[in-house]
């Protein structure tokens, strides 16, 4: 499911590929039925080509791996959680223009 720049995570490698990152990570909670992920989509793509080297960018199936749902307390979807450092640091919900997300990111990265 994942594009180029965009990887999957899973409750089992979260720890690892997200807490664990030395790069600040975006992660895409969504869901396969979920209209709205689906239109968020090439936006979150063209960000993960945009900030290529310096964010990665992961998604996470919310009915898959729904420890992780659970765990950040995600109640609706799409949500955008960016992590930096193993603490989520920002957290977007709905369906949003992708310069709020750029907006969002790079005020992290500073």
């Amino acid at each position: 499911m994942a594009e180029k720049n965009i990887t999957d995570v899973t409750d089992v490698t979260f720890q690892l590929d997200v807490l664990e990152s030395e790069q600040p990570v975006l992660v895409d909670f969504w869901a396969t039925w979920c209209g709205p992920c689906k239109t968020l989509a090439p936006a979150v793509e063209e960000i993960a080509a945009e900030f290529d080297g310096r964010l990665k960018v992961m998604k996470l199936d919310v009915d898959q791996n729904n420890a992780t749902a659970s765990r950040f307390a995600i109640r609706g979807i799409p949500a955008l959680l960016l992590f930096k450092g193993g603490k989520e640091v920002e957290r977007i919900v709905g369906l949003v223009p992708k310069v709020t997300i750029s907006e969002t990111v790079l005020k992290q990265m500073n």
